[in-house]
């Protein structure tokens, strides 16, 4: 599914903004048909945004069930003649939208796009009603898991993952159009022929193209100066780019692959410009490489997650969160838990960031879930996370790949964070995923998030992924307080993951920490504390030849469901909620950039 954008053949139209919205606490807004008038009772709602923090009280931050959003769109009415698609770019986590009274798609999944042809219910030049039922509940078939509790006082959403579950309409809406001939996806896969360390390497563009309708394709590839570089007949090939420009950690260089498809007259029929970014990934032993060089992961694990706005995609954050990832030395972040939105990963590809992009496969652990509330007795199990689970954990690892497979920022995939993979249950559940991700993906490395309670000596799943990525709070949730042993248990843990003879990212590490605190005791929670902690590990780090990265959690303090172990969300965060820095920030900005 391409990203609209406006080309000689195709416009789009934004539809962000404040759009009418109503909470349905009783359910009934199908039934009584919401979705074929004007809204009643609704109130503004600004999209994109999470709706739950943007009204006072409790009622819209604790709303479990439907909410309804609606707005009214001029289709242009240059637009006659061409085909006309409504796209939202998420909705979490399920949506049905319909246009005037017209139902024309639902989707499960609150991460990815998803969108319908509407040319027959349209008329360009005329106004029409565009209606979204967005539903957060969480259930035991939905990605995350969850469980919805019926309570005298109404439902109550519990779930096992560690993070707000804010909702609605995150990212922008659009209504676009394209000719009735037109290109319906590209792929790319770049390479190095020969040593990728070479002065002037030689680059390789393989494509693919998909054309709905009649006409051939030719294609350009164009420097960032706007110079052809090379060109093609026909929908699929390779293109050879002699002295490429390489995309790289720190340079974010990109090409234009300009896709053209012409009529048997020669005249334009559509056109469509892929950014290209050439490099390579390859795991080798307990190296990570970027083009032939080793890599080694900096940065941290982040959270979409803003005061007031709580998921919603807003360019001035994304940009400041950006520049303090520059500051801080950081060269890479994973988008847990979640996909994140596709201007995020736009960004990175320009400037040069690698992302381990991440499926919403979080929550599958019942010892984690025991943490912060909520009990089960069998995660993996036909009447908990099953074999439905699982077909749709595997639609939602083919929409990411489909969504997120030309950035060259991607460099590693994560299937899952913190799942049980200890027992013959997880190990069922996971393999055929792992096989479905090796079938999708041949040129980037798979893997997962292992947790503490899945240690080396008893995990099931490891064997299956390319890197070793784990999640540890030594010194935090086990050796509280006792740094000492925690540096001994941490280190002998990793020289058991050693063994595996694969990279080794520590995707999480970090300590609670409330801003402002000080004690001269080190205390838990004291901004010392979080200090010394960071120490502790990264000394371990440097002491165990197959650490390929680093990743604190977390960037910023963010948002969680409440509860006794949480003050107002999790305080892990470098920086603040609002992004203030914590002592931990110039910690690290000192060890990534050798600058205080």
């Amino acid at each position: 599914m391409l990203r609209p954008q406006d080309t000689a053949t195709r416009d789009r139209r934004s539809l962000t903004g404040l759009w009418r919205f109503r909470a349905d606490a009783e359910g009934v807004g199908r039934e009584e048909r919401w979705f074929a008038a004007p809204l009643a009772g609704a109130r503004d709602m600004p999209v994109p945004a999470s709706y739950n923090d943007i009204v006072p009280g409790r009622d819209l931050h604790d709303h479990v069930g439907d909410v309804w959003y609606q707005t009214d769109v001029r289709v242009p009415r240059g637009w006659a003649d061409q085909r006309v698609v409504l796209r939202f770019d998420a909705a979490t986590h399920r949506a049905t939208v319909w246009v005037g009274e017209t139902e024309v798609m639902s989707h499960e999944g609150g991460y990815t796009p998803f969108e319908a042809d509407v040319t027959a219910h349209v008329t360009p030049g005329e106004t029409v009603r565009v209606t979204a039922v967005v539903d957060n509940r969480l259930s035991w078939e939905s990605i995350p898991p969850g469980v919805v509790v019926e309570t005298a006082h109404g439902p109550r959403q519990k779930y096992m993952h560690d993070f707000f579950n804010y909702a609605g309409l995150h990212r922008p809406v659009w209504l676009y159009s394209t000719p009735t001939t037109y290109v319906s996806d590209v792929t790319v896969v770049p390479g190095i022929e020969g040593e990728p360390t070479a002065e002037r390497p030689t680059g390789t563009v393989t494509y693919d193209v998909v054309v709905e309708g009649e006409g051939s394709v030719r294609v350009r590839l164009l420097d960032a100066d706007g110079a052809e570089v090379t060109a093609a007949q026909g929908p699929a090939g390779t293109l050879t780019v002699p002295d490429a420009h390489l995309w790289a950690p720190g340079d974010g260089y990109q090409y234009d692959l300009v896709v053209d498809v012409l009529g048997a007259d020669g005249a334009l029929l559509d056109t469509y410009t892929q950014k290209v970014g050439i490099r390579t990934v390859e795991v080798r032993g307990t190296d990570f490489l970027i083009n032939g060089r080793p890599f080694y992961f900096r940065g941290f694990g982040m959270h979409e997650d803003h005061n007031t706005r709580g998921k919603g995609h807003d360019d001035a954050e994304m940009v400041h969160d950006f520049e303090l990832l520059d500051w801080i030395g950081a060269n890479s972040f994973r988008t847990s838990h979640y996909p994140y939105a596709e201007e995020v990963l736009d960004y990175a590809d320009a400037h040069g960031i690698v992302v381990i992009d991440e499926t919403a496969a979080v929550g599958m652990n019942a010892a984690v879930g025991a943490v912060i509330g909520m009990t089960v007795d069998q995660v993996f199990s036909p009447d908990t996370v099953s074999e439905r689970t699982r077909e749709v954990h595997a639609q939602a690892i083919r929409e990411l790949f489909a969504r997120d497979k030309n950035h060259p920022s991607v460099v590693l995939w994560s299937i899952s964070n913190e799942p049980e993979s200890h027992t013959p249950e997880s190990e069922e559940y996971f393999r055929p995923l792992f096989e479905l991700a090796r079938e999708l993906e041949q040129h980037r490395p798979i893997g997962f998030v292992n947790v503490m309670y899945s240690p080396a000596d008893v995990d099931r799943l490891m064997k299956y992924s390319d890197v070793v990525m784990i999640n540890r709070y030594y010194g935090w949730y086990s050796d509280s307080a006792d740094l000492a042993a925690a540096e001994a248990n941490l280190e002998a843990e990793l020289r058991q993951w050693e063994e595996h003879g694969k990279p080794i990212i520590m995707t999480e590490y970090g300590a609670d920490t409330v801003a402002g605190l000080h004690d001269l005791s080190g205390s838990m929670w004291s901004e010392e504390y979080q200090e010394e902690l960071l120490d502790m590990y990264h000394r371990v780090f440097d002491r165990v030849e197959a650490m390929a990265g680093e990743h604190v959690w977390n960037f910023a303090d963010f948002q969680t469901s409440r509860g006794i172990v949480r003050v107002d969300g999790n305080k892990k965060g470098a920086f603040t909620r609002d992004r203030r820095p914590k002592a931990a920030a110039h910690l690290l900005r000192r060890r990534w950039t050798g600058r205080s």
